[in-house]
């Protein structure tokens, strides 16, 4: 067997986004790989029936969107088309070439089957008052009025809106059902002519971060149903048109709240919350490197009463079955992170990770519980390369709090040698990680670290209060979570070098690597990647920075005082730990700045640091970039830690 491997992203495939294929045993699921030739990732479309895969789509290409019309006919996907933007195509089950549905302009968001499957709904993103193209390629000035004017992994903004359109499949025609100068979004339809459709129209956009969800019914004025004031993730339709499932997130913890089912009666218009006891969040949170082309509805009814439903706990995401009661049941929980879902009367298909498998199809009987495996793309990556099983961990931090985590050896683990450790830290900072294969932490582990990865507070799968912890006191029980499962870990096992510990973190892991190294010397190496070390800049800077300083830190911009206080680059003259700053130069969440500081800073004071900025890469590198920048990535961070830290035996 071979030790896990940076150029191992190669050979992993990604088995994602289930859809079952109604009036049949079938179901379709989307299949990623990278392609290290052409420097780029493929989707491909299968189909498992008859106890077999069957590849569907051959193209390079990556494909998304995947919906059957009800008797399971055709089958519709969004890939680019000849304009080179997204299109809806057309795949016949009776067999065929592909058709191109639409030929939009601007591209096609998202789209779905009506309930006949006669016509199909799409969401098409265009700007009110659009200039004429021109061949004249001379640069113009960006004239910008809004706060909302740039995004990560998109850039500049231009003014743009979705509306929603409708094409009826006989004989081609297009309708506009929903346009204006707000974003419109078709949640589902009941009947032909019953849309429930959500907008985030506001007299003040730049401050506006809820959508308003309605209900209308042919030429009748639109009815609102109440959220709780933030946005609804997704819609559920009851097979008998009569109740609904709302994912909501409301906004009374603003970014850190959990996502939570209610009921909602059309009739009566009562509603009723159905997990919110549960006090973990309803979908999926996780940080991991390595699941592609993943589409997770929340939710799937089975019956007009009882629902199938993800649910976020303790590090791992599972299944459930709800009723419209209130009642709560188990259906597969366990070490694993489920991360698609799409379900029948009698059973649901699951995609799984564990932390020794990078994820495939499942199958689980909705009577006895009983789990069969559809795929095996990744069987012999499994059996060929030695996987390190991470030990769950649980300790008290310093007030008290329980925090979990995980723990592995190196790979080839020797009881006579001494071993550095690496601790790994993730971002979000309400994101966590979870019983799922983890790329970078197999990397590590064959290079021959220990490597510690916890959830401190703030992370999610956890309480609602322990999730909101961290707001307004970054720095301070984060931090003292992070450094106390170094204390356990080192504590409990003597062949750890104490003497020779790194560690690393991505977006906020990379502030709270920023900060470790300014309150601790305890490291004897540090990569901070798309870090934070500013919070006075970064609220400016980056694509959501006015509010998110607002929303984590607590803190206006006529508070500096608190903002400075939570940056480490206030403490840079305390940092002695050699450091090695990651940034992609098109990151819009992290400005590169931020990474520039922190250099000059560092390098100023004539300390041991570099700086490598990434081109063509946004905060999305490790997970999503292209793929030759990703093993790039992945050589400065494991070779500034192998030019550092030492094996030695005992």
């Amino acid at each position: 067997m071979t030790k896990a491997d940076i150029k191992d992203i190669f050979k992993i495939k990604s088995t994602a986004s289930p859809k079952a294929v109604p009036n049949s045993e079938a179901v379709t699921y989307l299949m990623t790989q990278i392609d290290e030739e052409k420097n780029d990732y493929t989707t491909h479309l299968y189909k498992y029936n008859q106890h077999e895969s069957v590849q569907l789509t051959y193209k390079n290409e990556r494909i998304s969107n995947v919906d059957h019309s009800r008797d399971g006919d055709v089958t519709l996907f969004i890939s680019k088309g000849e304009n080179d933007k997204q299109q809806i195509f057309l795949l016949r089950a009776a067999g065929g070439e592909r058709e191109q549905l639409t030929h939009e302009e601007d591209g096609v968001n998202s789209a779905f089957f009506s309930n006949d499957g006669s016509k199909i709904y799409y969401h098409v993103s265009s700007e009110p008052e659009k200039k004429e193209d021109t061949e004249d390629d001379r640069p113009e000035p960006v004239v910008i009025d809004r706060m909302k004017y740039k995004a990560d992994s998109a850039g500049l903004l231009k003014e743009k809106y979705q509306s929603v359109k409708v094409i009826n499949l006989k004989n081609r025609e297009t309708d506009v059902l929903f346009e204006g100068r707000e974003n419109y979004a078709l949640e589902a339809v009941i009947g032909e002519d019953t849309y429930i459709y959500s907008t985030d129209k506001s007299e003040d956009s730049d401050f506006n971060f809820s959508a308003e969800l309605y209900i209308q019914s042919g030429d009748r004025d639109p009815e609102q149903i109440p959220t709780e004031g933030g946005y609804v993730a997704h819609v559920d339709v009851s097979p008998d048109d009569k109740k609904l499932l709302l994912t909501e997130h409301s906004r009374e913890f603003e970014n850190a709240t959990h996502g939570t089912v209610y009921l909602y009666d059309i009739e009566t218009g009562g509603k009723k919350n159905l997990t919110g006891h549960l006090d973990k969040p309803v979908g999926d949170y996780v940080a991991q490197d390595t699941q592609q082309s993943a589409e997770l509805n929340p939710t799937k009814w089975i019956s007009e009463e009882e629902f199938l439903f993800i649910l976020s706990e303790d590090g791992s995401v599972n299944l459930y079955k709800g009723d419209i009661s209130g009642g709560v049941t188990e259906v597969y929980k366990g070490r694993h992170y489920i991360y698609g879902l799409d379900a029948v009367e009698m059973h649901a298909y699951i995609t799984v990770s564990t932390p020794t498998h990078p994820g495939e199809l499942f199958k689980v009987d909705l009577r006895t519980h009983e789990v069969t495996a559809l795929t095996a793309h990744n069987k012999f990556y499994v059996e060929e390369t030695e996987l390190v099983s991470p030990e769950s961990i649980a300790y008290e931090s310093t007030d008290g709090t329980t925090v979990h985590g995980w723990f592995m050896k190196p790979s080839g683990f020797k009881k006579d040698m001494k071993y550095p450790m690496i601790t790994n830290i993730h971002g979000g900072p309400h994101a966590f990680y979870a019983n799922s294969f983890f790329h970078e932490m197999q990397v590590l582990s064959g290079l021959g670290y220990a490597v510690l990865y916890v959830n401190p507070r703030g992370s999610h799968s956890y309480s609602q209060a322990f999730v909101d912890a961290v707001r307004g006191d970054y720095g301070n029980g984060d931090y003292k979570d992070i450094m106390a499962g170094v204390d356990y870990v080192t504590g409990r096992y003597d062949w750890i070098d104490t003497d020779n510990l790194g560690v690393t973190g991505g977006s906020y892991g990379g502030f709270m690597t920023n900060w470790i190294v300014g309150h601790t010397n305890r490291f004897k190496a540090a990569v901070t990647q798309r870090s934070i070390c500013n919070w006075v800049s970064f609220r400016g800077v980056s694509d959501i920075g006015y509010y998110f300083t607002d929303w984590q830190i607590q803190a206006e911009f006529s508070d500096i005082e608190k903002l400075w206080h939570h940056s480490p680059i206030k403490y840079v003259d305390e940092i002695q730990t050699p450091l090695l700053i990651l940034h992609s130069e098109r990151d819009f969440r992290c400005p590169v700045e931020q990474a520039e500081q922190l250099y000059i800073a560092l390098k100023y004071q004539k300390k041991n640091t570099r700086l490598v900025r990434f081109p063509d890469a946004d905060h999305n590198l490790s997970r999503t970039g292209k793929p030759n920048l990703r093993i790039e990535r992945l050589k400065h961070l494991t070779g500034w830690f192998e030019d550092r830290l030492e094996k030695s035996d005992v």
